[in-house]
C-alpha cells in the first residue's frame, strides 16, 4: 500500500469540486498494467473540460490529466521494467481512468511507450498531447504535399499550446509563418517563437456568404474550429491543406463543396486520442528529433505545483494562460 497525493475532481448535479487530497493505492495491478511513479503532468483545455467544467469525463470522482510521465515502480507487462522512463498520453486517461494528476498513476501498458530518444520526462510534458496534436498535424500535412516553397501556413489559436508549439516546430522547419491571435499583447511572444507575421483572430473568422476567398495559405493548422474552419476552408490555395483538431470556435462548420471541388483542398482531421500506437511512437519519435521545438525552457512553458493547478485549470477555461503549462508532481 503507498499514500500519495492527487487533484480528485468530484460533481455533484452540475457543480464540480477540486481539491488536493492523501490517497492509499493497491500494488496489486491486473494483468498487462503498470505502475508509474509520476513526475510531471500537463494541463490541456480537456483538463479544464474535466475539472472545471464538469465534462467529458465518463465517472466522478477522477483524477484529471490526460498526460503524465515518470518511472516504472511496477509492471505486469515484459515491455516495461522497474526504472523505465516512460510517458502515456490521452486514451482514457484522466477521463475515464485516474490520470496524471497524482504522485502514482496505474495505467494499461497499451497506453504507455518508452520516453523517446532526445527528450527529458520534463521536455515530453511541455510537449504531451499538445505536441503529440501538432506533430500528428504537420505530418498529415507533409503528406498531402506541404512543401518550403509553398507560401505561408497559417496557425490559428497560436497563443495556445498546441497553437504555440505548432508555430516554434513549423518556423524551425523552415516555413513562414502567419500566427492568430486574440490578443494583440501575445504579438511580441508570437514572433519571439518564430511567427513572421501576427494577426488579429477577428481576421481569420468567416463573415459572409461567398464560397471562396482570395487565396493566401498553402496550409493551416487549426485547433480552433467553427467560423474560424470556415475562413481557412474558403482562403487555402488551390491544392492546399488544413488540419483540424480544435472545438473552442465551436463544433458546427457551414461550407459548401465549392473550395473542395474547385481548388481541391485537403480537410485532414487530428485526432491524437486513440492515434495507432504505432504511428504514435513514430510521431513521439519525430519529437525527439526533427520536430522537437527550441522552446521547451523559454517563456512559453510555466510551471506549477499540484497546490497551484486548481486555479489554473480555471485559467485555460477563460482563456488567462498561455504557451504550454506542466505540472510538477515532486514540488
Amino acid at each position: 500500500m503507498r499514500d500519495y497525493k492527487a487533484l480528485v475532481v468530484d460533481k455533484k448535479d452540475d457543480e464540480t469540486e477540486m481539491s488536493i487530497q492523501t490517497l492509499t493505492m493497491d500494488d496489486d495491478l491486473a494483468k498487462d498494467e503498470v505502475l508509474i511513479d509520476v513526475h510531471y503532468s500537463s494541463i490541456n483545455y480537456k483538463d479544464g473540460m474535466v475539472a472545471a467544467l464538469g465534462q467529458i469525463a465518463t465517472t466522478y470522482p477522477i483524477t484529471p490529466g490526460i498526460d503524465l510521465a515518470g518511472r516504472v515502480v511496477k509492471s505486469e507487462n515484459d515491455h516495461f521494467k522497474v526504472g523505465d522512463d516512460v510517458l502515456a498520453t490521452s486514451y482514457d486517461i484522466g477521463t475515464a481512468i485516474n490520470g496524471g494528476y497524482a504522485a502514482l498513476a496505474k495505467v494499461p501498458a497499451d497506453y504507455v511507450h518508452h520516453l523517446p530518444v532526445g527528450l527529458t520526462l520534463k521536455e515530453s510534458m511541455i510537449l504531451g498531447t499538445a505536441g503529440l496534436t501538432a506533430a500528428i498535424a504537420i505530418t498529415k500535412l507533409e503528406a498531402v504535399g506541404l512543401h518550403k516553397e509553398g507560401g505561408p501556413i497559417l496557425v490559428a489559436g497560436a497563443s495556445g499550446g498546441s497553437g504555440s508549439l505548432s508555430v516554434n516546430m513549423l518556423s524551425k522547419l523552415g516555413f513562414e509563418v502567419v500566427a492568430s491571435s486574440g490578443s494583440k499583447e501575445n504579438t511580441d511572444y508570437l514572433k519571439s517563437i518564430g511567427a513572421n507575421d501576427v494577426i488579429d483572430r477577428s481576421e481569420v473568422e468567416n463573415n459572409h456568404d461567398k464560397p471562396v476567398n482570395k487565396p493566401l495559405y498553402q496550409a493551416a493548422i487549426d485547433p480552433v474550429g467553427g467560423k474560424t474552419t470556415e475562413y481557412i476552408i474558403k482562403t487555402l490555395k488551390p491544392e492546399g491543406a488544413l488540419a483540424t483538431f480544435g472545438l473552442v470556435g465551436g463544433v458546427e462548420v457551414h461550407t459548401s463543396v465549392l473550395p473542395f471541388i474547385g481548388r481541391g483542398i485537403h480537410w485532414l482531421g487530428v485526432d491524437s486520442v486513440y492515434y495507432p500506437k504505432e504511428k504514435r511512437i513514430a510521431a513521439w519519435k519525430r519529437l525527439g528529433e526533427d520536430l522537437k521545438p527550441d522552446i521547451l525552457d523559454s517563456q512559453a512553458v510555466t510551471e506549477v505545483s499540484l497546490n497551484e493547478l486548481p486555479q489554473t485549470l480555471h485559467d485555460i477555461i477563460d482563456g488567462k494562460t498561455k504557451g504550454r503549462t506542466i505540472v510538477n508532481l515532486k514540488l
